[in-house]
């Protein structure tokens, strides 16, 4: 049975109002850029970092995204970048996860919003998450392909700490 390492991330921190009003159009503020930096170094020094990346298409999570991406070296290890709308707050998150099982991804990272994000991973491990989902935290599982989950770790953005890490 095929075995995915699912990394679920929320998008980093982000300003408050956009330059249009329209909250997709959010970006990071530059404190936020550089938390997401630390996340995707940290994880790249735990090898952990991603070989694929999927995204919600609001700004904040595409630049959450990108960041991962560039500070892992994505690219280079032949990886990509794709903005999915079933990733968009409110979207069914677990049924998009569920058909990655089928696809031969390894390594896949999401990266979104709350309440969505907790609700996606409880759903998967069937029970809530041991914490909550802070932006820019990473929740590493491993998803078997018929369904089920079993918690891998949770990297605390603020502190750079792997907690319940039984790699």
């Amino acid at each position: 049975m095929r075995v995915m390492k699912l990394y679920v991330m929320r998008h980093g921190p982000a300003e408050e109002r956009s330059d249009s009003g329209l909250d997709g159009d959010r970006a990071l503020t530059p404190s936020g850029r550089e938390r997401v930096r630390s996340v995707a170094k940290a994880l790249a020094e735990g090898g952990e970092e991603p070989l694929d990346i999927v995204t919600s298409p609001l700004v904040r999570a595409v630049q959450t995204a990108e960041i991962v991406a560039i500070t892992t070296k994505l690219t280079d290890r032949g990886g990509n970048v794709e903005t999915r709308r079933e990733l968009s707050p409110g979207s069914d998150a677990a049924t998009f996860v569920m058909g990655l099982t089928m696809h031969p991804k390894r390594r896949v990272m999401i990266v979104g919003h709350e309440p969505d994000l907790s609700e996606l991973a409880s759903r998967l491990l069937g029970r809530p998450l041991p914490v909550a989902m802070g932006k820019a935290m990473v929740v590493g599982l491993s998803l078997q392909e018929r369904g089920g989950a079993r918690l891998r770790f949770v990297l605390e953005p603020k502190t750079l700490a792997w907690e319940h890490d039984d790699r």
